[in-house]
Parts: structure tokens; sequence; C-alpha cells
């Protein structure tokens, strides 16, 4: 099923296309696709609707779901089981891809930790990938104007989760706009980039060397000097996560930091046996929903 839909963000005219749509729990899972301003390509996205939103036209919270490296939005939407835990509590879900897509830029598919599938959710400030390299604000605000315009959420009812790479880009959407996600967690973040190899590698080619900056798009350092708005962070963490194991992910550092600030509460889980994969989601993900709904909907 393909619809062409005519809708204004900041006064442009875009076309949002549905490209497929299926009922699952009630409500209805979709993918989308639509021509993005901020990163130069056609993207895609995910968009799960409850029965809430479907039957009743509820307007409902939306909780965005950012995936990690090599990720499309399929992983989630086909791997986690998300969908019944959504139609539970009345969230729409909305899920993008993680980078942009076939832009031709040298080095772009070079490697799996770099470039397509792995965008980082930040603003590149480096030559070529300055252009369109803008996860963050993609993410924070093009989507989001999207969103809002276009489906029955509440605006001012908000959270973002994510897994890996895009756990880092949920904590740091939190962290760098208090207030404006009234909820937030993340499945094995990188919490830490700047001491790790796919953090240094990452910020470096979408940064540059000035290593000062880099603080701007660290959970860690965000978090150390966090004023904002009191938030409550979940963090589930597998025991036998090989990346965890090889220091990519750095979850002890964050709560360090996050044991002196009184702004933050982090809620850390550590499950015994669990590695990085959808296997450890698919088990944990009524937790976060729970978490996701107490705020969302109180």
């Amino acid at each position: 099923m393909n619809l062409t839909r005519i809708f204004k963000v900041q006064g442009t005219k875009m076309a949002l296309k549905l490209m497929s749509t299926v009922k699952c729990f009630g409500g209805e899972q979709r993918i989308y696709s639509h021509a993005s301003e901020v990163l130069g390509c056609e993207m895609k996205f995910g968009v799960y609707m409850p029965p809430q939103a479907v039957d009743e036209h509820t307007e409902c919270p939306v909780l965005y779901f950012l995936s990690g490296l090599t990720c499309t939005q399929d992983n989630f939407i086909q791997k986690s089981g998300f969908q019944q835990y959504a139609a539970k509590h009345g969230i729409v879900v909305v899920n993008p891809d993680t980078s942009p897509r076939g832009l031709n830029l040298p080095g772009e598919d070079d490697s799996w930790d770099f470039g397509s599938g792995a965008g980082f959710y930040v603003d590149s400030t480096e030559a070529p990938w300055s252009k369109n390299y803008k996860m963050y604000t993609y993410v924070t605000a093009e989507l989001v104007e999207l969103v809002n315009a276009n489906f029955p959420v509440l605006p001012n009812r908000r959270g973002v989760f994510g897994h890996s790479m895009g756990g880092h880009g949920a904590l740091i959407c939190a962290l760098k706009n208090p207030g404006v996600y009234q909820s937030v967690s993340a499945f094995a973040p990188i919490s830490s980039p700047i001491e790790c190899p796919w953090g240094r590698k990452a910020f470096k080619g979408y940064l540059g060397t000035n290593e000062e900056s880099w603080k701007d798009w660290d959970a860690t350092q965000l978090a150390n000097t966090y004023a904002g708005t009191p938030l409550e962070i979940l963090i589930d963490q597998g025991s036998e996560d090989n990346f965890f194991k090889e220091k990519q992910l750095l979850p002890e550092n964050l709560l360090n930091v996050a044991a002196d600030n009184d702004h933050l509460q982090l809620i850390y889980k550590k499950r015994e046996g669990y590695d990085h994969s959808y296997f450890f989601i698919a088990t944990f993900i009524a937790e976060h929903f729970d978490h996701h709904a107490k705020f969302l909907k109180a």
C-alpha cells in the first residue's frame, strides 16, 4: 500500500509516503518515507499506532526509539516485540533509520561503524559529512515536527530510548534538552564515547580533532554539568555483552557522574547472562515501557 500525503513543516511542502502497514496487537505498524531537508536524502521511519489512536482517534504520548550500529528502522520493529506494550499503554512509537543513505560520499560504506548505518546522532562539522550527517537535528527537530504535524500525538508528552549507539543518542537528546523529554531509557548505551574506540573514531570523523568539542555529544560529560529538569534514567546492561567487556560502552563512567548530580537518578540494572542482541532487548522491553508510561501518562 502506497499513499502520498502533502503536509507542511515550517511552511515547506513535503511528501510523506506510507510504504507499508500491518495490523499488530490491535494497532497498526507502519513504515513511512519522506525527503529530509536536513539530511538531503530519502529517509524511512517506523510508526506504531496503538489501538487507542487507530480506533478511538485519541491523542497519545509519543516515544522515540533510536537504533544501534548497522541497523535500519526494521530491526526494532521486527525483533523487539515492543508493539504489545505500546498497545497496552497507548503510546505511539516512532523509530527512524540510523543515518542518511545513498549519498555516495567517499568512505560512506567502507566500515560498519562509521558512515552508513552509523550516524551516531550528532551534527557533523567536518567535510564531507557536515552537509548531510546531522542526525541529532533530524531526530530532535525535523522528525519531531513531521510527527507532530501528521499523527495524533501529544507534543508535550515525549520520551526517548535506544540501544547501543542509539542508547547514546537517547541519552544526549534528553540531557541536551532539559524538560523536552519527560522520560528516557537505554539498552547497553555507549555511555562515554570520548573514552571508547567506537566513539573516538566517529567523533574524530564527524566532529574533527578538537576533543573539547566532543564533550557536547558525550552523555557522561553532559551528565556532569546537567542542571535541568530532574530525570530518572533507566539503563539495562547485559553481563555477557562482548562490547561491555571490551570497554566500548563504559556505563560505570556515567554511573559515577550521575551519583553526584542531584538532578539525575540513574537506575542501572545489570542483567546476568545477557548479551548485546535483540533477544536481550525483547526480554526487558516491557519494563522500559512501564518506565516511560509512568512519566508520559502522569
